[in-house]
């Protein structure tokens, strides 16, 4: 947690010290913030089995998606019950999901708490943590902290929202997305491999990776697309469909619509 000192721990920099309880862009000081730890059983079938992933809910994220469905959590902090946990509080979480029968620990939005994440999860190696790993991300994270956690990480579960600075712009308030992704796809990919599910179908170690297929953006699926073909023919992909306008998505017109059958199959098609 020295890194938050001046905290550089996703692509933002924002450069202020956590450590004295400032807040940047995510508005998350030092501590573990988490709103939620439990079994989770809506996630792609290799991360959730038959006995759930054993998901931890980070509060914050250093995106504000216009569209994003766990807002409460992720920019307005309405949840009555987050909790602050140190990481050795955080290590002790992850082995009861463990004992509850979590395939893996999951951690949801950790872009912007990576550094405590890592505390934690050495923290909790040490006392028989043996169940992988799962870091399930936005995608905008630093390449450099990525570095840093080499190792301590078996599943990489990133999204590739945008490769159009733009369209990231207007939902995501971030201006630079398409510029990060590629680099931190590759690092990923280059730190675990392609995805290894073993003979009932559960995923041991490797990259998969989530692109949301949002209403009108077709172009911007297909370039989120050809790029991750590019990278390697044998990426594992999930291609979402489960679009609809929340949170502020009505304030903008052309995504405040579900999407329609037609453009899922077409993008599909195009995968």
């Amino acid at each position: 947690t020295d890194q938050l000192f001046k905290c550089e721990c996703c692509p933002r920099k924002c450069g202020v010290n956590r450590l004295e309880g400032k807040t940047g862009f995510c508005g998350v000081g030092s501590g573990a913030r988490i709103s939620h730890a439990g079994l989770h059983f809506g996630e792609e079938p290799p991360i959730s089995g038959v006995r759930g992933s054993g998901t931890i809910f980070f509060s914050g994220c250093n995106l504000r998606c216009v569209f994003c469905q766990n807002y409460q959590i992720s920019q307005e902090f309405q949840q009555e019950r987050d909790r602050t946990l140190t990481p050795g509080g955080l290590a002790a979480e992850m082995l009861r999901l463990q004992e509850e029968g979590a395939h893996n620990i999951n951690f949801v939005s950790p872009s912007h708490m990576i550094c405590q994440m890592a505390d934690a999860i050495v923290a909790a190696k040490g006392k028989g943590l043996v169940v992988p790993v799962v870091y399930n991300s936005n995608g905008y994270d630093s390449v450099e902290a990525l570095r840093h956690i080499r190792g301590l990480v078996d599943i990489y579960l990133p999204d590739i929202k945008y490769m159009e600075n733009r369209a990231g712009e207007r939902f995501s308030a971030v201006d630079d997305y398409a510029d990060v992704i590629p680099g931190v796809l590759r690092e990923m990919l280059g730190q675990t491999g392609n995805l290894q599910i073993n003979c009932d179908g559960i995923a041991l170690r490797g990259l998969l990776v989530r692109h949301l297929v949002m209403p009108g953006l077709l172009e911007n699926s297909r370039k989120c697309l050809g790029f991750l073909a590019e990278l390697s023919p044998d990426i594992h992909v999930s291609l979402m469909s489960q679009y609809s306008p929340q949170y502020k998505a009505c304030d903008f017109p052309e995504i405040n619509r579900p999407l329609r059958e037609d453009e899922y199959r077409e993008i599909t098609d195009y995968a």
